[in-house]
């Protein structure tokens, strides 16, 4: 796909999923090659903003595809001689299907996964300025209803801190149609989305949370 073409097309989130299911039915293209993708895409974004700031790392990933992505980008990453601080909202136990599979290729290669619950944010809360660096791949475009209260808190204290947000695909908390925060929104310096942008970043107070966005060519022609 030529990324100029689709320059100004923009996605909602129901298309967004739906190109996804096209990409695996009809083309045969495996959701574990999308995050792939996906994941370098993070990763060389990550390492040209690294290259201004030379400092920490912190990824904090969900337990869907969003945080499968950035399970990716920290691979990545690794290789790249960089070695991030991975932190799951979850359990490890609860990541299935791909991106199950790229925590299992982390766990392999030792990376620690530290597993965050409420009794942990307030720890997050004096250690997240070592960061100046954060990859945000919490929640997704497919996120529904509001935010839960571990993310709330989480997002909070990621916003709270001085380090340089880069967010995967959308920032979590942002519905990628209409634009509205779900309770609570990661506020992105930089935001790297996949084929096309998405409809909420364009829209109600979506351009205040994404920063400047980078659309990127995983693979799949709109």
């Amino acid at each position: 796909m030529a990324q100029v073409k689709h320059k100004h097309r923009v996605l909602t989130a129901g298309q967004a999923r739906a190109l996804d299911r096209k990409a695996k039915d009809k083309f045969g293209i495996s959701t574990l090659l999308l995050m792939e993708n996906a994941g370098r895409c993070v990763s060389e974004e990550a390492l040209k903003t690294l290259h201004h700031l030379k400092g920490r790392v912190a990824i904090f990933c969900g337990t869907g595809n969003n945080g499968g992505d950035g399970f990716c980008a920290g691979r990545h990453l690794l290789v790249a001689g960089i070695k991030p601080d991975i932190f799951l909202t979850g359990r490890i136990r609860d990541v299935k299907n791909e991106a199950g599979v790229n925590l299992d290729i982390l766990l392999r290669l030792k990376q620690k996964i530290t597993q965050i619950d409420f009794g942990k944010i307030n720890l997050l809360k004096k250690a997240v300025d070592r960061y100046s660096l954060i990859i945000d791949a919490l929640l997704g475009v497919g996120i529904k209803g509001q935010v839960r209260a571990v993310y709330q808190d989480l997002i909070g204290v990621i916003n709270a801190s001085k380090a340089y947000v880069l967010s995967v695909d959308i920032p979590s908390g942002l519905d990628a149609t209409s634009g509205k925060i779900l309770g609570a929104c990661i506020k992105a310096d930089k935001t790297v989305t996949f084929v096309a942008k998405k409809r909420g970043m364009l829209s109600g107070q979506g351009k205040a949370y994404c920063g400047k966005v980078l659309v990127r060519d995983i693979g799949v022609s709109l």
